[in-house]
């Protein structure tokens, strides 16, 4: 999935609509210190200095549906204690959220309370009666749930087997989703997938996998072949491996096995990666991708849902983080600046933009793009397009044609994105950008930097680079032709 594909799936995201419907859990953090053992066990004591709360198992999906700008209807049962309402409080408040929280008189809400001391987890304390609906919640839920299928694009059963979701709440939101053609997706749990039968998508990891197949997949052709049994078993669409840092497996009918490369730079914590899985591959699936882009932005947003500690929520700024890595990754097309911007700014990224025809890329060009990378986080770069080139510069130029100057721009390191355009000027770029930072060669004055102002209006600042004395592509071409005629 390129930049352009990932900033234009964020503007559509505020158009989805999700139905989530699944255990609701309470996730508490408690950070503290630990600079001794206890005196009266040798354990270590947690000097405690914060708490925090944060919804849990099907409640994360629906956090993280929010963090992505998707409207969601969260529908679940907690139980009548303060944890119960606070959890139902949150869920249904959230930006975009909505749906029906049961309290159930004879229900216990699920409370994880996770010790932490410098960013390591030290211990899990669960706080749970195993229990399932009680009948009359059952019943409320069930109507809220079928009520809410008239609104959603996607439907997501999130199932932490807490007893939520009985055998004829999925047969019924099923039956429902096919009637009203949407997609069904499911976070499984538990050996007994068969009440799964007629869903859209299943998502298990590997060891849920083995356990309910009840053999081993310790390779992608093993899981291929038994995920393919499970799928024509249960009538599914598709079915989507999980493989931790192998990345995914996407099985589906008459198609060969995908292998979706991981994209975890580094691993920290695989606490509710499952749940941003299942949210963006929902959130893909309503805005009209097909399965496989889908599942790639899943599988992206897994690998940021790893690299933090505890179950925090991706935004779309964290996916767009490192996803110009290669050279050719780093062009965006002018029709998708503006969602770059607004998914960067909601993501409280410092854009810095610079422009330039860059023929022929000399020491000079690498300095400035250098030193334009220290004022924020994303430098995007505009360039002169051929035509407005030879405008500018004469029949003769460029050198270098409009995409390969692209790529040896996305080649440097300080270089984020790169979009190219025809006018003789960026103020077009940069209206639509609206960057932070606008910089400059110091050969400009504030007054002379085409979109200055405009920039300034917004809050953000001009910024002038000295220039490299001697380097320049007009005294390269120069030297070139001297050269030539020898």
């Amino acid at each position: 999935m390129t930049p352009r594909e990932l900033a234009a799936l964020a503007a559509a995201a505020p158009n989805v609509t999700v139905a989530v419907v699944g255990d609701l859990m309470l996730d508490e953090t408690w950070t503290g210190d630990v600079t001794r053992v206890a005196p009266e066990a040798p354990v270590p004591l947690l000097a405690l200095s914060a708490m925090s709360r944060r919804a849990g198992g099907a409640g994360n999906v629906v956090e993280n549906l929010a963090s992505l700008g998707a409207r969601s209807l969260a529908l679940g049962a907690v139980g009548p204690e303060e944890e119960g309402a606070w959890l139902a409080r949150r869920l249904t408040t959230l930006p975009g959220g909505g749906g029906t929280v049961v309290v159930d008189p004879l229900r216990t809400t699920p409370v994880k309370r996770r010790m932490v001391s410098e960013g390591r987890q030290l211990l899990r304390v669960d706080q749970e009666i195993a229990a399932g609906l009680s009948p009359a919640a059952e019943e409320t839920l069930l109507a809220a749930a079928l009520g809410a299928l008239d609104r959603a694009d996607v439907l997501l059963l999130s199932d932490y087997a807490k007893g939520t979701l009985t055998a004829r709440l999925v047969s019924a939101l099923l039956a429902g989703a096919r009637k009203k053609g949407i997609p069904a997706l499911i976070d499984p749990k538990g050996r007994d997938y068969g009440r799964y039968r007629g869903a859209s998508v299943v998502t298990p990891n590997r060891k849920e996998l083995e356990e309910v197949c009840g053999q081993p997949a310790r390779d992608r052709a093993t899981v291929a072949a038994v995920g393919e049994t499970l799928r024509r078993d249960l009538g599914l669409d598709a079915l989507l491996v999980k493989l931790s840092e192998e990345g995914m497996l996407l099985i589906r009918e008459g198609e060969p096995p995908l292998a979706i490369a991981s994209r975890a730079q580094e691993v920290f914590d695989v606490t509710g990666a499952g749940d941003t899985v299942l949210a963006m591959l929902g959130v893909g699936l309503g805005a009209g991708l097909d399965l496989p882009s889908a599942a790639e932005a899943a599988n992206r947003a897994a690998g940021a849902a790893v690299a933090r500690v505890g179950t925090a929520p991706v935004r779309w700024a964290d996916l767009l983080d490192g996803m110009g890595a290669g050279p050719g990754e780093k062009r965006i097309d002018r029709a998708h600046l503006a969602a770059l911007a607004a998914t960067l700014h909601r993501g409280h990224r410092r854009i810095v933009f610079t422009n330039g025809c860059f023929d022929l890329l000399h020491p000079g060009h690498v300095r400035l793009l250098t030193e334009a990378k220290r004022f924020g986080d994303v430098l995007v770069v505009g360039l002169n397009s051929d035509e407005s080139v030879r405008r500018l510069k004469g029949p003769e130029r460029p050198v270098l044609s409009e995409s390969d100057r692209a790529e040896v721009l996305g080649g440097l390191h300080a270089v984020d994105f790169v979009t190219i355009f025809g006018e003789d000027t960026p103020d077009a770029v940069i209206r639509a950008l609206r960057p932070d930072v606008l910089v400059k060669g110091g050969d400009y004055t504030e007054e002379t930097v085409v979109g200055a102002p405009f920039v300034r209006s917004c809050g953000g600042e001009v910024v002038l680079v000295p220039l490299v004395e001697g380097r320049s592509t007009s005294s390269m071409v120069a030297r070139m032709k001297g050269g030539a005629g020898e």
